[in-house]
């Protein structure tokens, strides 16, 4: 790993510890010498599932997102319990976001959503495979969702119409765009 231009962490100060996230300011030493603060969000980690039903629609669901004061339109997706695998979290949470478990799951890709100031890490799984389950694991309390099932094209237009406006989802279609074009 290169470490080119490493800031020597001097001091960290915690700010706030919640139920999913925590922040904390750190005071560093640049790599000129000088000194400079980091406000800095610290993630357990994340999952994100990309389920195709065996018709080829692709499973997402709508809900509301509090820090944009609206809903939109998104692949399933939830953070790592600790100690949790990827896969293991990504089956839990394929099956109560949206009541299907798969047959075959299969890592794509991780990457930090923000690491400009957040250290989370999203795996992201393609699902296939899937079967609807009669007596699914139930969603968290206080997580509202409605399902959709997109072909291709409308989660493209979802896209354009910014119903979709998340990296992961963003991700998502243009990864099954490009599978769809090397047929």
């Amino acid at each position: 790993m290169n470490n080119l231009f490493e800031e020597k962490t001097i001091r960290t100060e915690e700010i706030f510890k919640g139920k999913v996230i925590q922040v904390q300011v750190d005071d560093v030493e640049l790599p000129d010498g000088k000194m400079g603060k980091r406000e800095i969000v610290k993630h357990p980690g994340a999952v994100a599932i990309i389920p195709i039903t065996n018709e080829g629609k692709i499973v997402m669901v709508e809900q509301y997102r509090k820090p944009l004061n609206r809903s939109i339109v998104e692949i399933p997706a939830g953070k790592l319990e600790p100690g949790e695998e990827p896969e293991t979290t990504a089956r839990r949470e394929l099956e109560e976001e949206t009541g299907y478990v798969c047959k075959k799951i299969t890592p794509l890709i991780s990457f930090y959503t923000s690491p400009g100031f957040a250290n989370e890490l999203l795996h992201v799984f393609l699902a296939e495979g899937l079967k609807k389950k009669e007596n699914a694991k139930a969603a968290d309390e206080d997580e509202f969702v409605r399902l959709e099932e997109l072909s291709l094209e409308e989660a493209a237009s979802y896209l354009k119409e910014q119903r979709i406006m998340d990296v992961k989802t963003a991700y998502a279609v243009q990864y099954l765009q490009l599978k769809e074009a090397r047929k």
